[in-house]
């Protein structure tokens, strides 16, 4: 490990879960969290650190950090947006969102601006297709985009550092037959 990520203060709270869990192999999806919550990506010196220190081989850390969407081996940006391509998503949109953001923000999905300041990506399903298409903004959900309002949306999150608060539209309750329960 090298004296500049031994004396990193975020490398501390690595340390801090390695002896809690007690450096059990069987902690090495928490121990890879706490990292890439304090450090927001798992480097190559990171995850050989952790590998050393729970006695399991780098190519297990790098297999679990790469079989897991949430992980990440490159810098993030600033922020995040993060639009699902699941079935439901899909057929109301999202590869147009994709495709619009991709082209106001001049980069892939899976990257991060040259500017770092935005980090886009995309994954298969987040479960709320009742809100589809769906866009998540540093954590923040927004369901019922168009690309215009998720280019919108996206822009507003660079711009004033957090996600636009915006009321999602509530769905129609169904009634009952009159007179009888719903």
């Amino acid at each position: 490990m090298s004296p500049a990520l031994a004396s990193d203060p975020r490398f501390t709270a690595v340390e801090r879960t390695l002896k809690q869990y007690q450096y059990r192999p069987d902690a090495l999806i928490e121990v890879l969290h706490v990292a890439q919550e304090a450090f927001g990506y798992l480097s190559d010196e990171l995850m050989d650190h952790v590998a050393r220190q729970l006695k399991v081989p780098l190519s297990r850390v790098y297999g679990v950090a790469t079989f897991y969407h949430f992980f990440s081996l490159e810098p993030q940006g600033e922020h995040s947006c993060v639009v699902c391509t699941g079935t439901a998503c899909y057929v109301k949109r999202s590869g147009e969102i994709v495709k619009r953001l991709e082209g106001e923000f001049g980069v892939k999905a899976g990257n991060t601006t040259a500017d770092g300041k935005l980090t886009l990506s995309t994954v298969r399903c987040l479960g709320s297709c009742g809100l589809a298409p769906v866009v998540v903004l540093d954590g923040e959900i927004a369901g019922r985009n168009t690309p215009d309002s998720a280019a919108a949306a996206a822009h507003h999150l660079v711009a004033e550092g957090k996600p636009e608060k915006k009321p999602v539209a509530e769905r129609p309750r169904r009634r009952g037959r009159r007179g009888g329960t719903p």
